[in-house]
């Protein structure tokens, strides 16, 4: 059974870290193409960090770039995302997403996403 569980969410003061952890079960991450979205209360979903299945490098949104970091465990099946220096603005529940083959750069649209998780609450504040 394919399945992606998220994990690290929480409440955080502005300028605070979290990491949050994604774990992938019934299949491979190493290949696949991944996403980090968010969904802000009211917005649309929305890539946050992304690296496509192509390993053809990582698309970082703009509002996170040197904030944000995404990385991966391969023997733990597992991808991270650093966020250090959150903002209020970055409150969202974040989600990791794949699919086997989204070969180009940036992030596609959330529909073509094959595989979620349940998300995970993130929440900035003082």
């Amino acid at each position: 059974q394919v399945q992606l569980v998220e994990s690290g969410g929480g409440l955080v003061q502005p300028g605070g870290s979290l990491t949050l952890s994604c774990v992938a079960s019934g299949f491979i991450l190493g290949n696949h193409a991944i996403g980090w979205f968010r969904q802000r209360p009211g917005k649309e979903r929305e890539g946050v960090v992304c690296v496509s299945s192509s390993g053809g490098g990582t698309f970082y949104r703009e509002s996170v770039k040197g904030r944000f970091t995404i990385s991966r465990d391969e023997l733990k099946n597992t991808v991270y995302l650093q966020m250090n220096n959150l903002r209020p603005e970055d409150t969202a529940v974040y989600y990791c997403a794949t699919h086997n083959f989204l070969p180009g750069q940036g992030c596609y649209p959330p529909y073509e996403y094959e595989h979620w998780g349940q998300g995970t609450q993130v929440t900035v504040s003082s």
